[in-house]
């Protein structure tokens, strides 16, 4: 047993994937001003010249995922064909959305709307058109396509892992291409190596963006300024905090941190429902689905005629997010895959594509639609507040309710507890992609991507803030794009080979 562990620690994934961070951790922390520059020029170029990949990537797992939900391949099952799921379903929803989007939708949730209205992609700011665009592409940057490209890699990965009996590595899925033997070789290595870099500085971002929400409210409810000094202590004090809980693992920790944070979540979300302007949240969230539906093929492939050299909107707003949800992928895939063993691929991407898509909604209707009411009819403020500091609109929102104390110390709470869960998930799935596949990764190996995950959250945030996070997400998601298009080939190609073998089974079977 104590030659497994060494072997696990000396494995090539694990010591190039560490090599790799510890040198950015080191370059961001004695080199600050190089780090930053360096990242801005990467940005820049990624979006100039490789922004239109991820508006066709993120547009063709969407089509293929939904393929999958309606044709005969949603049939098999992500295990064998006696498995049951391993969780129940308000169990299982409720980990793969606090993992998911729980920190994003708490900074953005009325952030995004707002700066919207205040700049929208077409048309006039500040006005009641405005109003209706801003809520279509929020629903449009949460909805359907972040949760397909989440849905690509797990279910990939729960497939061949369950059903084909093979370590849970993202190099597994590509096994019709690497053959058994070559999902540890140098090239099963390169892929797990890139999925364990996008995990770290995907997840980084959200950390960071979690820090930044919590000095906001910290500012807000106690006046303490906010700013990168803060920043970086509660990265340190949250991810000590999250380090700790993998003590106890997913069936104890993960778990019951999930189920309290949604319920804190939709009691936040209700109260304001009440408070908030509730027919017009009702109104708009119809309307909005209603576009959403409608333009989902325009909005899909928008881009400025000018290689998004103009304006740059959706270098800033769509590309940035496809970018995070691709670096997110190989984490927040590989988790639901570790959650989803059981389950068919139809009652999967019907759990993971539809339901999480429709809370999302609901949340940007609710938070969005009462900060746009608040804003264009009633007495204002919250633009002031976004444009100074992204992190403060939905603190400036709730500032403005009769309960506001509560309210921003519920927020608080569930902003942190999601930073536990996201950075707690995150230890469980670079544990996994470095010890050969492990359902289970030894404790030590956790600790030490959970102090890694944090040391890069605090250097992005000591070297630009919210622009270093979002340059961290594109830089860690377009390598892991094209491993993703490969994955969905592999995925393909075995499950359609699978359902022609059994048709070939039961064409062989002498009749009674």
């Amino acid at each position: 047993m104590q030659e497994n562990r060494n072997d696990i620690y000396t494995s090539p994934t694990f010591i190039i994937a560490l090599i790799i961070t510890v040198l950015f951790v080191l370059f961001g922390i004695f080199f600050t001003a190089s780090a930053e520059m360096l990242m801005g020029s990467i940005f820049d170029f990624m979006i100039e010249h490789l922004g239109w990949s991820f508006i066709l990537g993120a547009s063709l797992f969407l089509v293929l995922i939904i393929v999958l939900l309606l044709s005969p391949l949603g049939r098999v099952k992500l295990g064998k064909d006696d498995e049951e799921p391993a969780y129940s379903n308000p169990t299982w929803f409720a980990m793969l959305f606090s993992c998911g989007m729980g920190i994003g939708l708490l900074f953005w949730g009325v952030s995004e709307p707002i700066w919207h209205y205040m700049w929208p992609p077409f048309g006039e700011a500040y006005s009641e058109a405005s109003l209706y665009v801003a809520m279509r592409y929020s629903f449009f940057h949460w909805g359907f396509h972040p949760w397909a490209i989440y849905a690509v890699v797990a279910g990939s990965l729960a497939y061949f892992t369950y059903r084909k009996d093979l370590p849970m590595l993202l190099s597994s899925t590509l096994e019709p291409i690497l053959g058994r033997k070559g999902i540890e070789g140098g090239w099963g290595v390169l892929v797990n190596v890139i999925g364990v870099f996008a995990t770290l500085f995907g997840l980084a971002t959200s950390l960071g963006l979690g820090a930044m929400q919590i000095g906001a409210g910290l500012e807000s409810l106690l006046g303490i300024p906010s700013g990168e000094g803060i920043w970086v202590t509660i990265v340190a004090v949250v991810t000590a905090t999250a380090v700790l809980s993998t003590i106890t693992g997913i069936d104890r920790g993960i778990k019951w941190l999930s189920r309290i944070n949604i319920i804190v979540a939709a009691f936040l979300m209700v109260l304001v429902f009440i408070l908030g302007p509730t027919m017009f949240i009702v109104n708009l969230f119809f309307h909005s689905t209603g576009g959403y539906l409608i333009n989902i093929f325009q909005m899909s492939f928008g881009l400025e005629a000018m290689g998004d050299r103009t304006e740059g909107w959706y270098g800033a707003w769509t590309i940035f997010y496809w970018a995070w949800w691709i670096a997110w992928a190989p984490f927040v895939g590989t988790f639901i895959a570790r959650i989803s063993r059981g389950r068919t691929i139809r009652n999967f991407v019907i759990g993971v594509l539809l339901v999480p898509t429709a809370v999302s909604l609901v949340w940007f209707s609710v938070f969005g639609g009462s900060a746009l009411f608040t804003e264009h009819f009633e007495a204002g403020g919250i633009t002031a507040a976004v444009e100074r500091d992204s992190a403060l609109g939905f603190f400036a929102f709730l500032e403005m309710f009769a309960l506001s104390e509560l309210l921003i110390a519920v927020a608080i709470l569930s902003v942190a507890i999601f930073f536990a869960t996201s950075s707690d998930s995150g230890t469980y799935v670079a544990g996994m992609l470095t010890s050969r596949g492990l359902l289970n990764p030894p404790l030590p190996l956790r600790f030490t991507w959970g102090v890694v995950e944090g040391a890069i959250a605090g250097v992005l945030l000591l070297t630009g803030g919210l622009s270093a996070l979002q340059t961290a997400s594109i830089i860690g998601g377009f390598p892991f794009m094209i491993v993703m298009l490969l994955m969905l080939y592999c995925f393909f190609k075995a499950l359609i080979g699978e359902l022609r073998a059994q048709k070939r089974e039961r064409s062989h079977r002498p009749h009674a």
